[in-house]
Order: C-alpha cells, then sequence, then structure tokens
C-alpha cells in the first residue's frame, strides 16, 4: 500500500526538504509553485501609503508517493526540514494511493515504485 503526500513549505525550504529527502533515499518528488494561505490569512506589510495586506502566499507543494511504512519518517523529514517556528511554516497532507503503474514498463505496485538505491531498496539489504 502507498501514500501520497502533499506538503505545503515556504519556497525558501525547498532546497532543504529536496536534499533531507534525497539523503533518505526519496528520489521521486514533484514541486509546484502556489500561492494561498492558511489560518494567518496573509501578511500585513507597510508601504510608503501605509500599511496593506497580501493574502496570497507563495508557497511551494511537495508531492510524493511513498510505502506506507516509510511515511512516518518521510513526514518528520518534511517537517524537521521545513520548520522555522514561525506561522506560516505549512501543512503535510496525507492520503491513500489505491495503484502505481509505470508508463514505460506497464509495471504495477511496489515494482513501479523501487528504483535501485531508494528507500524502499536500501531496507531490503
Amino acid at each position: 500500500m502507498f501514500k501520497r503526500i502533499d506538503a505545503y513549505i515556504r519556497p525558501e525550504k525547498t532546497h532543504a526538504v529536496k536534499g533531507a529527502l534525497q539523503n533518505a533515499g526519496i528520489y521521486g518528488m514533484s514541486f509546484t509553485e502556489v500561492k494561498g494561505h492558511g489560518r494567518q490569512g496573509g501578511t500585513k506589510l507597510v508601504g510608503r501609503s501605509g500599511p496593506y495586506m497580501i493574502d496570497m502566499l507563495e508557497r511551494i507543494q511537495l508531492t510524493i508517493v511513498v510505502s506506507a511504512h516509510n511515511v512516518d519518517e518521510t513526514v518528520t523529514l518534511i517537517q524537521e526540514s521545513a520548520a522555522t517556528g514561525e506561522t506560516g511554516d505549512g501543512v503535510i497532507f496525507i492520503s491513500p494511493v489505491e495503484d502505481v503503474v509505470r508508463i514505460r514498463t506497464g509495471e504495477r505496485g511496489a515494482k513501479a515504485m523501487t528504483y535501485s538505491g531508494d528507500i524502499d531498496d536500501r531496507r531490503q539489504k
């Protein structure tokens, strides 16, 4: 069984998160530039004409699919490498994945997800 992890992080934390995941053996990941806001509702800035509100903040959406037994480790890596301790650090969503199909070979499930040297391959050795 696989899980999809979608994490919304600060743009300046992208390289730290990517590096932490790659060091753990997680190589397949997508990064998408997104805009939005959470509980903080945006940020208030002060310009020459006075204060103004920016309610759509730039964030990076990170999407990863991992084996269910790797979810806790992956979430911890993202959380530790993305955290600043400030409001707006982001959020992580975890959802089930029914199946995976590699387009080139037609492989399904674990065979489609395992690469030489990845986190699952390292666990088997």
